[in-house]
């Protein structure tokens, strides 16, 4: 039974078997929660996805563990809980906007694929740990850039017409 919710977790009640991309399914996956679910339009929304990425976070770190003995290798690309659980990290304390939404899903994938320092290191770690580290290292990449992309348009006057 342990190992069947660790799979059902793991792997975001088994879209993690996707033949293409499972890691691009699971963060459209989050995204598609985060929109649909996440209640309130600005600020509030942050700590549901705060609390959203520490609980899946922590649930996958325990899944990803027992799922890289299940499927016999380090970090299994089935395994995507990781990129389901950063994404809210990824698009916290930003306004609930759409451009965000999106530029989220794209610099996160971008940033989890190419694993810039030190995310390329975090995956060092063992078990879920390192299965989750470098999606959660990603994550806070890609909310600076929204940050400081964010800052500019507030500071040349863009805010609200292009990012709302």
């Amino acid at each position: 039974m342990k190992n069947t919710v660790a799979r059902f977790v793991g792997t975001v009640a088994f879209l993690g078997y996707s033949p293409v991309a499972p890691g691009t399914v699971g963060t459209l996956a989050a995204a598609a929660v985060y929109w649909f679910l996440v209640p309130a339009r600005f600020w509030p929304a942050t700590w549901w996805s705060l609390a959203i990425a520490v609980i899946v976070g922590a649930a996958g770190v325990w899944a990803g563990g027992i799922c890289e003995t299940l499927f016999g290798k380090k970090d299994p690309g089935k395994v995507c809980v990781d990129e389901f659980a950063a994404y809210f990290l990824a698009i916290a304390f930003l306004p609930k906007a759409p451009l965000y939404a999106v530029a989220a899903f794209f610099l996160f994938r971008l940033f989890d694929i190419v694993k810039p320092f030190p995310a390329n290191r975090s995956q060092r770690l063992g078990g879920g740990w390192g299965i989750m580290a470098d999606d959660y290292i990603a994550a806070v990449y890609t909310n600076l850039v929204l940050q400081g992309a964010r800052a500019i348009a507030l500071s040349l006057g863009w805010w609200p017409r292009l990012f709302v």
